[in-house]
């Protein structure tokens, strides 16, 4: 969970060597909740059927994946976790097909209870070329018998004394909700406990660390219709408190599909990741992959903005795969190796700001030193993103800081500070600039919008002349109180006096 020192300073936590610190914490989570056979059936149609005007799909091929819970069961162990799963399946070919899937997937199967008279549930989607025609879902999700959840529940006390954290994937299925009495009279002996729930209010005796709700099921929660895009984060900000109350959660994560997500923690400002969308594509399960990637960074002792932007991360890996895609310790590296493209030099950022513009997107832009990376910013910045489609942030080089700081600053180099800036969703481009403003940088580019933080007055500003002659809009956005760099280094330095 979140610190004050994870809170104040998220230096570091974003670069590729997160994915390998997440593989080589060997967190073990038990996972519980209702897992699923995703069977894709993959073919062409070149005709309509006589029957009725419908298509034709010849089946070239078919791959059965783990779904649900399972699904998420195999992102952790994807991403290096060992993984315990509780559920339940029938006693058929489909349950022995998902078993080999999660043993392929290097999960155990141990306590996953296959149960004589019950058919597996499982979601087939039928795609031809690019195009799912039709999903239908079939099986048993009749609620656990008594028998059944014995069974279930008679491992419990020696898989959480292991654990290091419990995922309740709750999806009206026959486990997970019958287990929550189970989990709720062992609530004070549970390590770290996310609930990934169709329903949020259901598990408001346990009191979750953390919630992850998608847009609607928060919605329904809180009997609210929010509106479509980027308009929620407002939504669901205004009602937090309602949500806490109602969820009885400590934080929660509300998913908001291209739109990425937006965090509530307690009374920290709300923190918005930004995913990378695609158009419609084959893809599914990303909500899976998002919560287990969440978990580890969590066990790992991420803060949770932090550990929020790992997991948009890890979904936006499976959003551009087709099927029911997990995130592997490789391909997350590889994503959050490629936040360094964002830091670009002047020529190139010229060139991708021409292509934005062309594409009708409207460029802010914001600049600073950034030495320490805190809350402060983070804050800010995703508020500047807020205000457009692509933000730009221009950063003080060495020499520059050096000039308006002194000479014990910057901490960081502006290669460092690059990449940790670059490493967050809300930021599209980076690039340094050695002058003492970026008047200079402002006239080439000439963004939509100049925003600066802090108690500034746009006429305060020596960018904004600048700004206002080729017709551009100045605006000054407020900073978190208590919260800057000097102020943080001060506080190091003191510990650091006293220890």
């Amino acid at each position: 969970m979140s610190s004050n020192s994870g809170d104040d300073a998220m230096a570091g936590h974003l670069t590729p060597e997160v994915a390998d610190r997440l593989a080589g914490t060997e967190a073990r989570v038990l996972v519980l909740g209702d897992s699923v056979l995703d069977l894709w059936l993959w073919g062409r149609s070149e005709r309509l059927c006589r029957e009725a005007p419908v298509p034709v799909v010849d089946i070239d091929r078919s791959t059965p994946v783990p779904g649900g819970a399972a699904n998420t069961a195999a992102n952790l162990a994807a991403l290096g976790a060992t993984v315990d799963l509780i559920g339940l399946t029938g006693a058929d070919d489909r349950g022995a097909t998902l078993r080999a899937a999660l043993t392929a997937a290097g999960v155990g199967t141990e306590h996953l209870l296959a149960s004589p008279g019950r058919t597996t549930p499982t979601k087939c989607r039928v795609v031809s070329g690019e195009q799912i025609l039709v999903r239908y879902d079939d099986g048993d999700r009749t609620p656990a018998t008594a028998a059944e959840l014995a069974e279930l529940v008679r491992p419990l006390p020696a898989l959480l004394a292991a654990a290091d954290a419990v995922l309740v994937c709750d999806y009206d299925g026959a486990v997970a909700d019958r287990l929550r009495s189970e989990l709720a009279a062992l609530r004070a002996t549970l390590p770290l406990l996310v609930v990934d729930t169709h329903h949020p209010a259901r598990w408001r005796e346990l009191r979750p660390d953390v919630v992850t709700p998608n847009a609607g099921e928060a919605a329904e929660a809180l009997g609210v219709t929010p509106p479509d895009g980027a308009d929620r984060v407002e939504v669901f900000t205004e009602h937090r408190d309602r949500l806490f109350a109602i969820t009885g959660a400590g934080a929660a994560v509300v998913t908001l599909d291209r739109d990425g997500a937006v965090l509530l923690d307690g009374t920290r400002p709300a923190h918005r990741t930004w995913a990378e969308p695609v158009a419609e594509s084959q893809s599914a399960g990303a909500g899976d992959t998002f919560v287990a990637a969440l978990t580890l960074a969590l066990v790992d002792g991420l803060p949770l903005p932090a550990a929020a932007e790992v997991a948009q991360a890890a979904a936006d890996v499976v959003v551009h795969r087709t099927g029911t895609a997990v995130c592997s310790t490789a391909q997350l590296r590889d994503r959050l190796g490629r936040t360094g493209s964002a830091v670009l030099g002047r020529a190139e950022l010229a060139a991708a700001v021409r292509a934005h513009r062309g594409a009708g997107r409207r460029i802010v832009f914001t600049n600073g030193c950034f030495d320490v990376l805190h809350a402060g910013h983070v804050s800010y910045l995703n508020e500047a993103k807020r205000r457009g489609d692509v933000l730009i942030v221009a950063l003080n080089s060495d020499d520059s800081v050096r000039a308006l700081k002194g000479p014990e600053r910057p901490v960081n180099t502006a290669a460092d500070r690059a990449a940790v800036l670059a490493a967050l969703s809300c930021v599209d481009h980076v690039v340094v600039f050695e002058e003492e403003t970026p008047a200079a940088l402002i006239a080439d580019l000439r963004p939509d919008l100049y925003v600066k933080g802090g108690d500034y007055r746009p006429d305060m500003l020596p960018e904004t002349p600048v700004v206002r002659a080729y017709g551009g809009e100045v605006r000054v956005l407020g900073y978190l109180a208590d919260r800057s760099t000097t102020a943080l280094i001060e506080r190091i330095r003191s510990n650091a006096g006293t220890s």
